[in-house]
């Protein structure tokens, strides 16, 4: 299937490893230019030299999408990196979990920070490039938690609901400009997030053994999920076959979350 992304520019936070990083090379693949931030410097440099492998306009620069300079100077010099901008996957995030009782409010500071509020800064200052190419994508990687609360993942299941009210919102509003903003929410994905899950909550179990738990406790399919599973439909929702979808909700996680 020929998604007619060839040409268009995207860019993708926390693009440097797991799940971003396969968002970002899915994007390639199709011929878009990319431009990927993640925190580390080392890991950012290293995964945009090997997208330039593809034969795309890659710009890669560390940037943390919880300080609002960096998040300006890095969507400013994506646009002009790549010509403009079509695409804004918000992808950024970490694990924190732990139940009420656990958490501190600094934990409830940062987490709102890394997820809900990095959605917000980036879609901001990529909204302007968006509107000046008549219309764009707005994806956010979102999580199941949202709609299915766990009192382990106390901060996620609260946060990731408010992101997916801020997706449906901004949807709505920026309907009439033909920007499309979607979620994508994923449950057990293989991703270098969950190594720091198992060891703040199983770790006295081997990973085979704290994800196989998991997995068999939650997920229908009864396995994690792999992240080229949920680049796919990233990918899908950036083009022109998904021209009308938006502020919808969509869940990739092997029938996980016990809901309508």
């Amino acid at each position: 299937m020929d998604l007619g992304l060839q040409g268009r520019a995207a860019v993708v936070t926390g693009g440097s490893k797991g799940l971003g990083r396969e968002i970002a090379e899915e994007l390639a693949r199709e011929g878009c230019g990319i431009a990927i931030c993640a925190r580390h410097e080392e890991e950012v440099e290293r995964a945009g030299k090997e997208l330039s492998a593809f034969g795309v306009t890659v710009y890669a620069r560390p940037a943390d999408v919880t300080d609002p300079s960096q998040v300006r100077e890095f969507i400013a010099e994506s646009a002009e990196a790549l010509g403009g901008i079509d695409i804004l996957v918000n992808n950024a995030g970490r694990a924190h979990p732990g139940n009420f009782e656990t958490l501190t409010d600094e934990d409830w500071r940062e987490d709102l920070d890394v997820k809900l509020f990095s959605m917000i800064r980036c879609s901001r200052e990529a909204l302007p490039h968006l509107r000046a190419r008549g219309g764009g994508r707005i994806v956010n990687i979102n999580a199941v938690y949202g709609k299915y609360p766990d009192p382990r993942f106390f901060a996620t299941s609260v946060d990731r609901a408010a992101c997916l009210a801020f997706t449906k919102t901004l949807a709505a509003q920026l309907g009439p400009d033909n920007i499309l903003v979607n979620s994508v929410n994923i449950g057990f994905v293989v991703t270098p997030q969950w190594k720091n899950v198992h060891q703040r909550l199983g770790p006295d179990l081997t990973e085979d053994e704290f994800f196989g738990r998991l997995a068999e406790a939650e997920v229908p399919l009864g396995r994690f999920g792999r992240p080229d599973e949920v680049s796919g439909i990233v990918a899908f929702l950036c083009s022109d076959r998904a021209s009308y979808i938006t502020g919808a909700s969509i869940d990739v996680a092997g029938g996980m979350g016990r809901y309508l």
